[in-house]
């Protein structure tokens, strides 16, 4: 295999991936833009009140879908084609056990989390209505994440990423439909979320019968060892999306203090914006990971160092992009979430969009690396660069910069932060690098 072909498998398969993430990350997005049209100011804090139990969730998809597709790819690889089959039926399982504890949250206690994370009387019933709704869908975005995994790593990105898209256009028009001709307000947004990955699981269906398939049930036992091996590959895809989650959570404690919902309302619309360019890198590290993971199996350094190389120069150059993009564009996209025309969320929102930002390069980089040693089955050093930005420094961080810049300081957290994971990413890199040449 020359440079040209590995550059051909690299551009395929991230492209396809990038395009079908930043679809699914559009499903929060779509429910942000018609909400804030629909229901003003109250609808957009409910919404980013209740985002994190969206990414919590969706994490949990991701690690078992990365983590299990992970070890599939490996096996297939190496043409153990019985374990692979088995650690598909043992991520079913899994997924199965989760989706019914949170069906049960949900059924029971979606009120208390709601009270949780801080809703007061004035978006309380509308935070409430999304919580329970997504989680009574959970098993749906369970098994839609799992199932994109697996059929990329067998061989049909392009497969992925049409169920992904398709799955966000018909959330974009159930959105509209359910919110403004059908007037159904919040609910009517988390319906159009909850349907949309059932529309990609049908696509995908076209992979698993068609004859080509890879992976299959098996009938086995619940292998407690398979699935402690698949959520620890799988855990840096579920820090990156529960950190999102956390991040929110603590930003929007801290900003309730200094600047109230007009504030969490400002957030929401940065946070949404930054799910979306998130989801660019997300595309990145996980487009990558079947080709490292069967390179790795095949023990074909090469292979790996050019992907490695390819995605570093990828990364830096949307990063340029994109911040030049939010920095020109940040009055009119806010003004897109802005339907009250409130001149506080409108400053406060470009001020945020400015500065948090100026993390992308740093951010693009942490996602990549962490997928990189989870695909080469070096968990550790990806659970310590995924833990470290979702929680050991970015909470700390926040509460020190806005007691001493107020929310100015909540904005730079996130870069600060990413940038001090990203130092300790390269050096996590240069001391494994024993294995890895460059």
């Amino acid at each position: 295999m020359n440079c040209k072909s590995y550059f051909i498998e690299f551009l395929k398969y991230t492209s396809l991936n990038v395009f079908g993430m930043i679809g699914l990350s559009c499903y929060i997005l779509a429910d942000t833009f018609f909400v804030s049209k629909g229901l003003g100011v109250n609808g957009l804090t409910a919404l980013n009140l209740a985002i994190p139990v969206y990414s919590f969730i969706h994490g949990i998809g991701l690690m078992l879908g990365m983590g299990g597709s992970t070890k599939y790819s490996i096996f297939k690889g190496q043409n153990d084609f019985e374990n692979s089959d088995i650690v598909f039926t043992n991520t079913i399982y899994t997924a199965i056990i989760l989706s019914f504890l949170f069906v049960f949250i949900g059924f029971f206690f979606s009120y208390e989390l709601t009270l949780f994370l801080r809703a007061d009387v004035s978006v309380a019933n509308m935070t409430n209505t999304y919580i329970k709704i997504i989680l009574l869908f959970s098993p749906a975005f369970i098994m839609n994440d799992i199932f994109i995994c697996f059929v990329r790593n067998d061989g049909s990105p392009d497969l992925s990423m049409t169920a992904m898209f398709i799955g966000s256009i018909f959330n974009i028009i159930f959105d509209y439909i359910f919110i403004f001709p059908l007037n159904m307000g919040i609910f009517g947004a988390v319906l159009a979320t909850g349907i949309a990955p059932i529309i990609s699981m049908l696509i995908l269906l076209k992979h698993y019968i068609k004859k080509q398939n890879g992976f299959h049930l098996k009938k086995t036992r619940f292998n407690p060892h398979i699935i402690f091996s698949n959520i620890s590959l799988g855990i840096p895809s579920f820090v990156t999306e529960l950190s999102s989650g956390i991040v929110i959570i603590v930003f929007n404690t801290i900003i309730l203090t200094i600047a109230g919902n007009v504030g969490v309302a400002a957030y929401g619309i940065i946070a949404n914006i930054s799910l979306v360019v998130i989801s660019i890198y997300t595309g990145i590290a996980q487009g990558i990971q079947p080709i490292i993971s069967k390179a790795y199996g095949k023990n074909d350094k090469i292979n790996i160092n050019y992907i490695l190389r390819y995605s570093v120069v990828t990364i830096i150059i949307i990063s340029a992009i994109i911040y030049l993009l939010i920095f020109v564009f940040a009055d009119f996209i806010t003004d897109i979430f802005n339907s009250e025309g409130n001149i506080s969320l409108q400053n406060m929102s470009v001020l945020g969009l400015k500065l948090y930002f100026i993390a992308m390069p740093f951010v693009g980089f942490n996602i990549f690396i962490s997928s990189f040693f989870t695909s080469v089955e070096k968990a550790f050093p990806a659970h310590m660069i995924s833990v470290a930005r979702g929680f050991f420094i970015i909470v700390p961080m926040a509460f020190l910069l806005s007691y001493f810049i107020g929310i100015t300081g909540i904005w730079l957290a996130f870069p600060v932060t990413e940038c001090i994971v990203f130092i300790m990413g390269i050096i996590i890199y240069n001391m494994k690098k024993v294995y890895f040449y460059v």
